[in-house]
């Protein structure tokens, strides 16, 4: 992976080249930022310009045998750790038995979700994490000595998904490093990271990507229109991720709309009958698109509260979406904004757990009901 490959992050990868360049390389770092601005292409990025024997001033050269390896993410001194889930074959599973398909993927797709790289994993209803094996197999692999480059490198994506265990176990490695061995973490919520770990690592902030640059990817790598891509980029919110999902999605993201409207006019106007066959329509979704628009209605809340308190510039709306905000914005308001925000979370984080969805849907629409009239 190239810095150049990377979309907007200007400022950031010029700090990582000069520490690289200054020799001072910290032994554990964190990147962290919001899924699909680019933190796991700027750990990989990273990763081979330390290891590249013929540095360039602003990237990799691409041509040294190091640059070869990485190429295809098979250079002996680069090791991953990501979530994995055991099957029927593989009871203890690491990131060693899906590295095959991880690499694959990974040079497909290196701003991958959680979510994409679930559906690759053919995880079904299983949620991927990083258990105590992999502690284990990550000793095991840094105990011997580099191959080729100076540094080993260990990118681990997502730590947030290491269970109680594991955490505890790479708590150790990181208070004893080995030397000329660099972790780095990738993660999108630190919520669920043990202090202690975020306490000895070195923090890189990975902020939104700037709407220019979005637009600039859309229009010279995916071959659409500056109009298309001003108003895609608009709904992305710095995240390429999201601008790929969008431009890919766009007959998804208006059946979330159609759905959003629908749901809130049977809230306000109490409409039982109607709800409940909204509530079908949605339990007979899969649980993927279900959440997708979870967080779909949780930013439409978001944009409306907005509108309603005059701040129509922070607004992100596509035109349709802006139409039934305007009208919509006077209902949401400070005495319920953070409720219909915390039951739409409530709901999205029982569907991710295999929440019975007719209940869950039917018991948020009728909190929701109540809401909208407070």
């Amino acid at each position: 992976m190239f810095f150049r490959e990377i979309a907007g992050q200007k400022a950031l990868k010029e700090r990582l080249i000069k520490s690289v360049r200054d020799q001072r390389v910290s032994h554990a770092q964190l990147f962290l930022g919001k899924q699909g601005v680019g933190g796991l292409p700027l750990a990989l990025a990273y990763a081979q310009y330390i290891s590249c024997t013929n540095r360039q001033e602003s990237d990799s050269c691409g041509e040294c045998p190091s640059c070869k390896k990485f190429s295809k993410l098979i250079h002996p001194d680069l090791h991953f750790v990501f979530p994995v889930i055991n099957t029927p074959a593989i009871e203890k599973a690491v990131s060693d038995n899906y590295l095959p398909i991880w690499r694959e993927r990974l040079l497909e797709n290196p701003y991958i979700s959680y979510d994409e790289w679930l559906e690759s994993l053919e995880a079904e209803n299983k949620q991927a994490i990083i258990s105590k094996y992999e502690s284990e197999s990550i000793l095991h692999k840094l105990s011997f000595k580099t191959y080729e480059s100076e540094y080993k490198v260990m990118i681990i994506w997502l730590p947030e998904k290491m269970n109680q265990p594991a955490a505890n176990k790479l708590l150790k490695i990181l208070e004893e490093p080995w030397e000329k061995t660099v972790f780095l973490l990738v993660s999108e919520d630190t919520q669920h990271m043990l202090t202690t770990i975020l306490s000895r690592t070195q923090l890189i902030s990975v902020g939104p990507i700037e709407d220019d640059e979005l637009i600039k990817e859309l229009v010279s790598n995916q071959g659409v229109d500056e109009k298309t891509a001003a108003e895609i980029a608009l709904l992305a919110e710095g995240s390429l991720s999201r601008a790929m999902h969008g431009l890919n999605h766009s007959e998804e993201n208006r059946a979330h709309f159609d759905r959003f409207t629908r749901w809130m006019r049977n809230c306000y106007t109490k409409n039982i009958p109607e709800m409940s066959t909204w509530v079908d329509e949605m339990a007979g979704l899969g649980r993927e698109k279900q959440k997708a628009f979870l967080i779909f209605a949780l930013r439409l809340v978001r944009e409306s509260f907005l509108l309603n308190n005059k701040q129509p510039g922070l607004s992100r709306l596509a035109q349709e979406e802006a139409a039934f905000c305007s009208k919509f914005a006077p209902f949401i308001h400070q005495n319920n904004t953070l409720q219909l925000a915390d039951e739409l979370n409530t709901a999205h984080y029982h569907i991710e757990r295999n929440g019975y969805a007719k209940l869950v849907f039917f018991d948020l629409s009728l909190k929701i009901m109540q809401l909208l009239k407070a």
